[in-house]
């Protein structure tokens, strides 16, 4: 088994042309044959390069629409055969069968195809590549004598491989190609795997099968003790943090990914529960701490986006924010003043204006742009690794009906405190439990978060938090002594009040409305109090843990 191995005969079969022909005429200064099929053949012949049909290699037509061209003993005879075993040679030389050296292939584009909103089934069956994963499969097997490259990335270091060793490829070429070309074919036949299971009836499939791709390696984890990388889901459809494009800043961190992407979900939220708002967030350590929601018009983005700041403007330092609409020169300019920093800042897209004034006005900050891509409306699962395992779930996408909420207490609430409990309990899904949040109206259509009081482990003290950080109680609010926010306001419960001892809380601080889940044997008791002190309550029958 020779270091170096001459390539004499190529086949190339591609559906991403990129670079395709400048690789060919490459192969071809090197006297190699070039055998091709279908659109990758008249391409090629397009340019004016040599090539071989695959139907002169078989003496059998492309049938099928193209499905039956390559499943043949003389491409995979010439593939699989060991250059150097009698029996091989032997059987190669009675049938006629000449060996390729080289194998070109990469896939039909299953994965961009179901990423498509509305994709029909037989439409992503018919991106089922069959021949290519088996020619790429045969070639890989048999690395010694045979180099498989499977994409448009390793074009050049192949053809720097033919010129500097007189058109022979290395061992250690071929075995990294070979493990690269497997690892592909693993990829592919997960994103099917798990396209079909989704669309099957079965909720879980019974293995799971995950197929990420590596994007980076970050500089490390959480901490910088622990090493971290990102992967992306190739299937996965509309806007992310994963997928979106970096106008500027520094690298992200892994933090960097995880606050930002929670951001990017709650405003995406928001925009379901309000189609045509503007939804701005600010989120650190995971956890919203200021978010708005304002009716679209002139000016909403940056109002948008100060009344997101302005919510903790002391947590919002060194934050990150998302907004749902394009970020203009206004919104721009809020986001530039002179008191507030930001990490990273995410939205569809940004002005030419936005983002030449904020270069000018840091170097760091990260901007990603994740455009307006639909999303598809499969079911959405996610992943959390555990010692041993995986814990699988549905996401928590259900939107607030407050049409099908209990009034429980107190004074039948309005139209309009229904409508900012609704963008509150969307809010509250994305605090770490126990968590109670207040907010409520912030002026002409638009509804804030005034303050969040999340990740405890007893409810009283999440109610104590957020009483504090809305400037009731003792508390100087998350502005620095903007008043009692609390007063008048909305609080939402991610679960029910054990105890009345919350609710007391929040009814001290003189928030007007309490929404909860309800369910506790005691609900009658925060009902009570509710009653005696003149404050709504609401029970919404749903629950919103984060752990």
């Amino acid at each position: 088994m020779p270091d170096l191995v001459p390539i004499s005969r190529a086949i190339l079969s591609v559906s991403d042309k990129t670079d395709l022909v400048p690789f060919a005429r490459a192969l071809a200064s090197h006297g190699v044959e070039i055998i091709s099929t279908g659109g990758t053949a008249q391409a090629l012949a397009a340019a004016g390069i040599a090539v071989t049909p695959i139907d002169k290699v078989t003496g059998f037509p492309e049938i099928m629409g193209g499905r039956v061209k390559t499943l043949h003993p003389m491409v995979h005879g010439g593939l699989l055969g060991v250059r150097d075993e009698a029996e091989h040679a032997a059987a190669m030389k009675a049938h006629g069968i000449r060996p390729i050296d080289l194998v070109c292939i990469n896939l039909y584009p299953f994965e961009r195809t179901v990423s498509v909103p509305g994709v029909q089934e037989r439409e992503a069956i018919e991106q089922i590549d069959i021949g290519g994963p088996s020619m790429i499969r045969s070639g890989a097997k048999n690395f010694e004598w045979v180099t498989v490259v499977t994409s448009p990335g390793a074009y050049d270091r192949v053809v720097g491989e033919l010129g500097a060793n007189n058109g022979r490829t290395t061992r250690r070429l071929r075995s990294e190609l070979a493990a690269a070309a497997f690892a592909r074919t693993a990829e592919y036949d997960s994103a099917i795997a798990a396209y079909l299971s989704r669309s099957g009836e079965a909720a879980f499939p019974q293995t799971l099968r995950l197929g990420y791709v590596k994007v980076d390696e970050l500089r490390y984890g959480e901490n910088p003790h622990q090493e971290a990388a990102l992967y992306r889901d190739p299937a996965s459809t509309g806007p992310s943090v994963v997928n979106a494009r970096k106008l500027h800043g520094k690298e992200l961190s892994y933090n960097n990914i995880n606050d930002a992407a929670a951001a990017l979900e709650l405003v995406k939220a928001l925009g379901r529960l309000r189609p045509g708002a503007v939804g701005a967030a600010v989120i650190k350590h995971t956890n919203p701490c200021g978010c708005a929601c304002v009716v679209e018009g002139a000016g909403a983005v940056r109002r948008a986006v100060d009344l997101a700041i302005a919510g903790d403007s002391l947590a919002a330092y060194g934050g990150i924010l998302a907004v749902n609409r394009v970020i203009d020169r206004d919104a721009a300019e809020r986001i530039c003043g002179p008191d507030t920093f930001l990490e990273v800042i995410v939205a569809p897209e940004f002005t030419p204006e936005a983002l030449d004034m904020i270069r000018a006005r840091w170097t760091g900050v990260r901007l990603l742009a994740t455009g307006e891509r639909a999303a598809s409306t499969r079911r959405k699962l996610e992943y959390r690794s555990v010692p041993g395992g995986m814990l699988v779930q549905d996401r928590d996408v259900r939107t607030p009906t407050p049409g099908a909420w209990v009034h429980a207490a107190g004074p039948a609430p309005t139209a309009a405190q229904l409508e900012a409990a609704a963008m509150l309990e969307v809010v509250v899904r994305f605090v770490g439990s126990n968590a109670v949040v207040i907010g409520g109206d912030g002026g002409a259509g638009a509804t804030v978060l005034h303050a969040t009081g999340g990740g405890q482990v007893d409810r009283v003290t999440a109610c104590k938090i957020a009483v504090e950080k809305a400037g009731g109680v003792g508390g100087t609010g998350g502005t620095g002594g903007a008043g009692n926010r609390a007063k008048g306001a909305i609080a939402v419960g991610d679960a029910f009040f054990p105890f009345p001892d919350g609710p007391k809380i929040l009814c001290d601080a003189g928030v007007s409305m309490i929404v909860h889940p309800g369910g506790s044997k005691r609900d009658q008791e925060t009902f009570d109090l509710c009653a005696a002190r003149g404050v709504t309550c609401m029970t919404t029958g749903v629950r919103h843990f984060k752990h």
